[in-house]
């Protein structure tokens, strides 16, 4: 994909019903460590893939191919760039997250489902005072620039992958949130992207819970806000539905390769599924 591909490959999914991924598109293409490739039929985009690279991990993602051309070996052709693009850069495992449609193909690509993730929803809360709130014993404040190697660490025991890359260019005080104790060193995080979604890593169960209190409190009534657990987290899982959290969507986490060393308990959302 090129910059000039981004435009029509994101009104072409979005004419396809898939949603908007121009964001999406607009940060892939120029970030180094993301590969995107496009299927095109005369010049006219009919095809999409993704590569993300966090040290030796490698997200495959925004598998999409237009309905008209669907059942011609493109999704596969797709899936096999992105997964050479990972392979060639030096990544031992291989992650995406499966569609009912795109599992058959994975499986026979040689991914194995892992644990399946849950996106769990509640109504905002409304508060109008954006300042610093305490949850309990825990502190909640924006992002500082210092935050960020304590943030790596966090992250790469909970995910087992070096995401400092995406740390680092998404968070900033507006979008992102750390929680502490009193000793103010961040014990969790939530960093937004710029098209939603929210990595969110918190190893302590209650960190967790105070972040996601703290977005909710920042979103009216009638608006839904969304967290992502993996299913393997049955605590965390009864302690959400406890305040009111629900589920509203589950798809499998697939792997390919070498097997990680990862804390799935310490994760509570996602940046979207093609960077975990």
């Amino acid at each position: 994909m090129t910059v000039d591909d981004v435009a029509p490959a994101s009104a072409a999914i979005i004419a396809d019903d898939w949603g908007d991924r121009l964001a999406w598109f607009e940060f892939a293409v120029g970030h180094p460590r993301c590969d995107v490739v496009v299927a095109d039929v005369d010049g006219e985009v009919v095809g999409t893939g993704v590569t993300t690279r966090s040290g030796a991990v490698g997200w495959i993602g925004t598998i999409w191919v237009a309905s008209r051309w669907r059942g011609h070996g493109l999704g596969r052709d797709l899936t096999v760039a992105t997964i050479d693009a990972a392979e060639e850069a030096g990544c031992r495992t291989l992650v995406l997250v499966a569609t009912a449609a795109g599992r058959p193909l994975y499986e026979r690509l040689g991914f194995q489902v892992r644990t399946w993730y849950v996106t769990v929803e509640a109504a905002g809360r409304r508060a109008a005072d954006p300042a610093p709130t305490r949850h309990g014993a825990q502190r909640v404040r924006p992002f500082r620039v210092a935050d960020l190697d304590t943030m790596a660490r966090l992250d790469a025991a909970a995910t087992g992958e070096d995401r400092s890359h995406l740390l680092a260019a998404f968070a900033d005080p507006a979008s992102t949130w750390v929680v502490t104790g009193a000793d103010d060193l961040p014990r969790g995080f939530m960093v937004r992207a710029p098209w939603g979604g929210g990595a969110t890593i918190a190893p302590d169960p209650a960190d967790a819970l105070a972040l996601l209190d703290a977005r909710r409190d920042r979103y009216p009534a009638d608006r839904r806000v969304r967290a992502g657990i993996l299913a393997d987290n049955q605590d965390g899982f009864a302690r959400l539905a406890a305040d009111g959290w629900t589920e509203a969507w589950r798809a499998p986490r697939m792997e390919r390769g070498k097997p990680l060393d990862w804390d799935p308990a310490a994760i509570w959302g996602q940046f979207n599924h093609a960077l975990g």
